[in-house]
């Protein structure tokens, strides 16, 4: 496995419906939710991506896509260890509207991801098995549970006689895709169920931001 993501939605409703009508995003709309969530960036366009391969940019780039129902924005400086720590402004953003974030990073097995109802965080986890549970916050969503009962754990190498237990009961990545579809309805890696949405035809705009000594919206995790 090796997906990454730093994806953060803004909804009206539910994603995953949203995204299963998007067309063309509106360019103008989306350089004002750029200019909204990064205040005093230098925004410059760039080449755009689709979803498929932007939710993961390259340092100092960002994609983004506002959509009827839906506004899209990947940013790798979106990827913090405890979501609940996401900067005020972007959470203010989500007055009124569903916000989900969604961070994972295949090198070191971690998993974040949190949900904002109205500007409240409901739910937030953040795991590595080098870290463990570095965030856990608010009641486990249903495709949560077969996961903490146990019933995906990581299979030892049998040629490894020395491994000692895979430190957590599954695997972070394993849990970041299934929480990609419930939340987005789709996945990056792994096999696709019939409903689920080719994020491939979905395309986001692309932009460089810059700012003079400030700092990001968050902190990189790698």
């Amino acid at each position: 496995m090796g997906a990454k993501t730093g994806l953060l939605a803004y909804a009206d409703g539910d994603i995953t419906a949203a995204l299963r009508e998007v067309t063309e995003a509106d360019t103008t709309e989306t350089a004002g939710l750029v200019e909204r969530l990064y205040p005093g960036w230098v925004t410059e366009a760039r080449e755009g991506e689709i979803l498929s391969e932007g939710t993961y940019p390259a340092d100092g780039l960002t994609y983004a896509a506002s959509f009827p129902g839906v506004d899209i924005v990947c940013d790798r400086r979106l990827m913090i260890d405890r979501p609940s720590q996401l900067p005020e402004h972007l959470v203010a953003a989500s007055a009124g509207r569903r916000m989900v974030l969604h961070a994972m990073h295949s090198v070191m097995d971690w998993l974040a991801f949190a949900v904002w109802e109205d500007g409240r965080l409901v739910r937030s986890l953040s795991l590595s098995p080098d870290s463990g549970v570095i965030e856990d916050i608010g009641e486990p969503f249903p495709f949560e549970a077969p996961y903490w009962a146990g019933d995906h754990p990581v299979e030892m190498d049998p040629d490894w006689e020395d491994e000692a237990p895979y430190p957590l009961p599954f695997h972070p990545l394993e849990l970041g895709e299934e929480a990609l579809r419930a939340f987005f309805g789709f996945i990056l890696e792994g096999r696709r169920a019939p409903t689920d949405i080719d994020p491939d035809e979905v395309r986001l705009h692309g932009f460089r931001l810059t700012v003079p000594g400030g700092p990001g919206p968050g902190a990189t995790s790698g």
